[in-house]
């Protein structure tokens, strides 16, 4: 049942709607606008946002679950989406690298791109990852890597299981980089794979700084696994300036926002 408090705000009433789509896989316009007492053409406006950030997908009278919201596609796939504001949020993720750094990072093809800008401008590094991909686009590069090893999953070149889980907790490292499906106010960091959540997890445990790389469209939405709140996270790099709202909401969770300066 939805509980609804006099003075919720937008991002808040969708993140409700959210919830309420995962759980009936359908919402209806009149039922939302009863329930949070607003007009049935804002409830219209929220599932045109939900609509385009692919979380629902409107039909006659209301909206239904998007059935690629839970879904993790291939990384060949993932690795074009977005491509230039990965390239961006490369560049900015330099200025918390320092030579002789440990990292441990995903599998995400933001975080490669990052890697890919780091390995340049940086030496003797060590790098622990659980990416095939990374693994061999880096393997004469002239650092460190170590491989977590553990079950591969074809289609999304990862090590996952429970030997990348101890491989991971045997290290303390300086940072850990990681990118994730979905950032909301009220939901925290969300991905879309249950095995690679829980490495994600791990990752953040074992860093002494904790990196999170993410494109503007993350914002706003929520993904099927729950990673964590935003006070376990240091940095967020992205590729354009946020909402005023955002930003005075990462401020309150002292999570320092590095993006791109508009042109």
């Amino acid at each position: 049942m939805i509980e609804v408090s006099e003075r919720m705000k937008a991002f808040e009433r969708r993140d409700l709607i959210i919830n309420e789509l995962y759980r009936q896989k359908k919402v209806h316009v009149a039922q939302l606008a009863q329930k949070f007492n607003v007009s049935e053409e804002t409830i219209r406006r929220d599932l045109d946002k939900l609509d385009k950030e692919g979380l629902a997908k409107k039909n006659y009278g209301g909206a239904i679950l998007n059935a690629h919201t839970n879904e993790d596609p291939p990384y060949v796939s993932r690795h074009q989406v977005n491509i230039e504001a990965k390239r961006t949020i490369a560049d900015h993720v330099l200025q918390l690298i320092n030579d002789g750094d440990s990292l441990v990072t995903d599998t995400s093809s933001t975080v490669f791109e990052a890697l890919r800008r780091i390995i340049e401008e940086k030496n003797n590094l060590t790098i622990i990852t659980n990416s095939l991909v990374v693994l061999s686009e880096f393997q004469h590069s002239g650092q460190k890597l170590i491989s977590t090893g553990g079950i591969l999953g074809p289609e999304t070149s990862s090590f996952v299981g429970h030997t990348a889980s101890q491989t991971i907790q045997k290290y303390n490292v300086d940072v850990a980089i990681f990118s994730c499906k979905a950032l909301s106010m009220t939901g925290g960091l969300s991905d879309s794979n249950e095995e690679e959540s829980e490495l994600k997890i791990l990752m953040q445990q074992q860093a002494n700084k904790v990196v999170l790389l993410a494109d503007h469209s993350k914002f706003d939405r929520t993904a099927f696994i729950k990673l964590f709140s935003f006070d376990r996270v240091d940095y967020i790099v992205t590729d354009e300036k946020p909402s005023e709202e955002w930003i005075e909401f990462l401020n309150n969770y002292h999570v320092s926002l590095i993006y791109a300066p508009a042109e």
